[in-house]
């Protein structure tokens, strides 16, 4: 049995049990979610057994005094399967009182149903990815985040990672499951998810029955067109090269079903006041929760990547921007992006809930380091800094191996190095 490595979620978990009644921790398949959550329960259903499941459908329609027997918390695993169980749920918290009552873990959003309450002051969302590279062990964690914030003059470390294994790692993702084993089995499992998810999922996310040859070809389409800006009409045009018919209401469904899936997950946009007359983008950047599913939808392994730099550069920006979403939610913060119509760009923006904030450049290569520190301090004149609060830092995020701090005060950070 492998060795649990923690998870940047726990603390968050800790807090809102004490806040809330029931928590509800939502995230993709095979992320980790049950494991973790097992650790903070003290009883478990587990909805994703056939037997179980159809125990409690029973319970729900003749014994509803058995439903939520048990002791407290109760985990509810992939409690989606059986949605009726949110109102029981909200109505004993709302009757009996009590804080950390129940744990329900999701790897998918529910059927919709207007009728269900929306559980505000009674249930608290955690948001769970695949694992960060300082979670998996391969992050040095020298530099944090959080310090970042707090604009410290210097910062060091080295990077363990090469850049031959940072294509592994983007082809092997954050899988729990993949994390310590032989590469070809680390990647194998990665292909097995991404087989799974197109074959079976995207049609029991919500019983709409789906072609998996077309799911295949979608999310290859998105894969073609991750770090991008990619709209739904590039998205269709590209589909349609290889496949008959592709109308915008199919395409819509399935994209809507991998988002129930918490598979895509895109980075929206930042709109800051400005000092300039530049109009800002809103559209979204295409990214996955974890970049091993678009390695995984164009069938490119680690020697694809090294062999083909632009793609690599691509997928390793999805990387950064994944750990980058784990370490921001650790400490309150949330990312996005920026885009303007003179192509300034900064590719991820942290935010606190005070208002501060800090932007990216994400860079494969050292050779372009330069050209990153300065397209971020053309972004940097560009805010009004009167109508938002003032940065606490730009940095350029790496495959590099030193960490450092610039002459013009850019930070320089492999993602190697990064914690929270």
């Amino acid at each position: 049995m492998k060795k649990y490595l923690p998870r940047l979620i726990e603390d968050d978990l800790t807090r809102q049990l004490k806040a809330a009644g029931c928590v509800v921790i939502e995230g993709p398949k095979w992320c980790g979610k049950s494991t973790t959550a097992k650790r903070f329960s003290k009883s478990a259903v587990e909805l994703q057994r056939t037997k179980v499941l159809d125990l409690y459908r029973t319970y729900l329609t003749t014994e509803e005094e058995n439903v939520l027997k048990g002791e407290r918390p109760i985990l509810f695993d992939e409690w989606q399967k059986l949605p009726e169980l949110w109102d029981h749920i909200r109505w004993d918290i709302d009757t009996n009182g009590g804080r950390g009552q129940y744990i329900l873990t999701g790897s998918a959003k529910p059927i919709e149903d207007k009728d269900r309450h929306s559980g505000t002051g009674r249930m608290a969302k955690i948001v769970m990815r695949p694992m960060s590279l300082f979670e998996s062990s391969e992050s040095t964690g020298e530099v944090s985040l959080g310090d970042l914030f707090r604009e410290v003059e210097k910062i060091s470390g080295r990077s363990e990672i090469s850049f031959n294994r940072i294509a592994h790692l983007v082809c092997r993702g954050g899988w729990p499951e993949s994390v310590g084993d032989d590469d070809e089995t680390a990647l194998l499992i990665a292909e097995n998810y991404f087989r799974s998810l197109t074959d079976a999922d995207i049609t029991n996310v919500d019983g709409i029955k789906r072609n998996p040859d077309r799911a295949r070809k979608i999310l290859r389409s998105y894969a073609r067109n991750i770090s991008s800006f990619a709209s739904n009409n590039t998205i269709q045009s590209d589909i349609l090269a290889t496949e008959d018919t592709l109308d915008d209401k199919t395409l819509t469904s399935y994209s809507n079903a991998f988002r129930k899936l918490f598979v895509i997950e895109d980075l929206p946009a930042w709109s800051p006041k400005l000092r300039s007359k530049a109009v800002i983008r809103t559209s979204d950047k295409r990214h996955f929760v974890d970049p091993s599913i678009a390695a995984a939808a164009l069938g490119a392994s680690p020697n694809d990547l090294i062999n083909d730099l632009n793609t690599f550069g691509l997928l390793f920006e999805s990387l950064c921007i994944r750990d980058l979403r784990i370490y921001a939610d650790r400490i309150g913060g949330s990312v996005s992006q920026y885009r303007d119509s003179s192509d300034t760009e900064a590719d991820a923006v942290v935010r606190l809930k005070n208002g501060d904030w800090g932007a990216f450049e994400i860079k494969l290569g050292s050779n372009m380091i330069d050209e990153a520190a300065s397209n971020l301090i053309k972004f940097k004149q560009k805010i009004d800094v009167n109508q938002v609060r003032e940065l606490r830092f730009l940095a350029v995020l790496t495959a590099s191996d030193h960490a450092y701090r610039r002459s013009d005060g850019v930070y320089v950070i492999p993602i190697g190095c990064l914690k929270y």
